[in-house]
């Protein structure tokens, strides 16, 4: 498995991806109903930030979009997301993407990377970022209508990427 920057040949694969993911309804509060070219503005970052996919030859098993948590004053946070195709989940490709994000956003000098809305009942990935290094810093309850399960909440994830807790003001 190879993760790199994502191509313009990628979207369909990647497109596929995204709309799967959506329309479960389980682990993005994004609108089922989006469209590809609503996807397409929201997943490919601009700079700085950066879109990802995970490839084994032709195919995309997955992808991750990563970039500034927030502008101004909370610009030293990065985010990502990461969405991997159904079929190829348990081989370790959230986890390398993960580990991906984490390395673009040392390298870029991040003191951190949180993730806003992470859902509580998505155990996979709670303990992927868990084992990576993340802790829930705080859970929004009944944020997210999963469809099977009603209201569940949505954790707030941090990890610690520099040495320095201080303010920096």
């Amino acid at each position: 498995m190879l993760i790199r920057d994502i191509v313009d040949a990628d979207w369909e694969q990647v497109w596929s991806i995204i709309h799967e993911v959506v329309l479960a309804e389980e682990t993005f509060a994004y609108d089922p109903a989006m469209t590809e070219q609503q996807a397409r503005s929201m997943w490919i970052a601009s700079p700085p930030g950066r879109t990802t996919v995970a490839v084994e030859g032709d195919r995309v098993l997955g992808t991750a979009q990563m970039g500034t948590n927030r502008p101004g004053p909370g610009s030293h946070v990065s985010t990502a997301s990461f969405m991997v195709a159904a079929d190829t989940r348990g081989r370790g490709i959230g986890t390398a993407l993960c580990q991906d994000a984490l390395a673009w956003a040392r390298q870029r000098g991040y003191a951190g990377m949180q993730f806003n809305a992470v859902v509580e009942t998505n155990d996979a990935a709670v303990r992927v970022y868990q084992r990576l290094g993340f802790v829930v810093v705080g859970t929004v309850p009944g944020a997210f209508r999963h469809p099977r399960l009603g209201r569940v909440g949505l954790h707030v994830m941090y990890a610690q990427l520099d040495d320095n807790h201080e303010d920096e003001s």
